[in-house]
């Protein structure tokens, strides 16, 4: 990891701005399954139930490895809010329900 934790942490907290609980119940949907590449559980889906895990834990219990996912999904975030989204349909679009996988709502405020 080449950032700081404190800098991990500043960005992922703007980030990642699904509630646990939210994410959680985001993640049953069909829609959340239906987004990401290959055979059986998603990247993203994968990642979305890790991101739970983290959230729920305090700062102090983070293993170097949640430090490390922490900063893959920021990276990921990130990345995706650049390519930016559908010009129309974004509340029903792939891209955005790949960011919630993620732990992002990109029509949240």
């Amino acid at each position: 990891m080449s950032k700081s934790r404190e800098t991990v942490w500043d960005e992922w907290r703007d980030l990642v701005n699904m509630a646990p609980k939210e994410l959680e119940d985001w993640l049953e949907t069909e829609e959340s399954k239906s987004v990401g590449a290959g055979e059986g559980e998603s990247k993203g889906h994968r990642s979305g139930r890790r991101i739970v895990e983290i959230r729920r834990a305090t700062k102090d219990d983070l293993t170097d490895a949640d430090w490390d996912h922490m900063a893959k999904v920021v990276g990921f975030i990130k990345r995706h809010l650049a390519q930016g989204g559908p010009d129309s349909g974004v509340r029903t679009s792939a891209w955005r329900y790949s960011l919630m996988n993620w732990g992002h709502d990109p029509l949240k405020s």
